[in-house]
This record gives structure tokens, sequence and C-alpha cells, in this order.
């Protein structure tokens, strides 16, 4: 099982903090850390983590939307993975009609996140 290429920023009220919850509970590596930033990085994915102590917090903004969208080559399998580790599983994963399954977490911080695999492709 792995993660495909996918790299993006949130904004978070303490860096270090998230970090750790991304290395113990989601299976990633600190893999950088200039000045207010921890990078973490679990196979192609990156995700680039920026220390905001002062912006809204994204569970208090009330938005549904989720940040990213992040393909796995055994959905089911992470799923099992990050759930054994204490991960918020928003729903487990479902094969949706556009031929993805796909499952929703939710960070400490509030970010939603979507993982999924494409069930239409061999492999």
């Amino acid at each position: 099982m792995a993660l495909q290429h996918t790299s993006f920023v949130l904004a978070v009220p303490d860096a270090g903090a998230t970090a750790k919850w991304w290395v113990d509970v989601m299976g990633f590596a600190r893999v950088l850390e200039p000045e207010g930033w921890v990078f973490v990085q679990r196979d192609e994915c990156l995700i680039r983590l920026g220390s905001c102590p002062d912006a809204i917090p994204p569970r208090d903004l009330g938005d549904h939307q989720y940040f990213g969208y992040v393909e796995v080559d055994a959905i089911d399998l992470f799923h099992r993975d990050i759930s054994e580790r204490g991960a918020d599983i928003l729903f487990p994963p479902t094969t949706q009609p556009w031929d993805m399954r796909e499952m929703g977490v939710r960070t400490p911080d509030g970010h939603r996140v979507m993982f999924a695999q494409n069930v239409s492709r061999p492999g």
C-alpha cells in the first residue's frame, strides 16, 4: 500500500504538535523542519505544516469542504492502518459512482482530508 504523489500546505496553530499526529496516527515521517514549519511525508505524499497561531482554527470556520485529496493504491489497508492508530475517520472507504473508493479523515486541527483509490484502474 502506498500513497500516490500529492503535496499541499496546511496552516495549523502549532506545526510541531500537528506533525506529531501525522507521524503517530497517519504513519508519516518528519522530513524537514525550517523555522515555523514541519514537513511530513509518507511515500510520495508531502504535507507542509506551517505554524499560524493567530489564524482561525479550521474546525471553527464551519466550512464543509475537504482540503486535500490524496490517492492511495490500497484504501482498505490504509483505512485499517490509520484506524488502528486512532484516526478520526469521518466515513469509511465507500465506492462512489465516479469509480473512486473514498474515505474522509479529520485532523486534530479540524482539516478534513479525503483519501481515495481509483477502482477502475487495474492493480
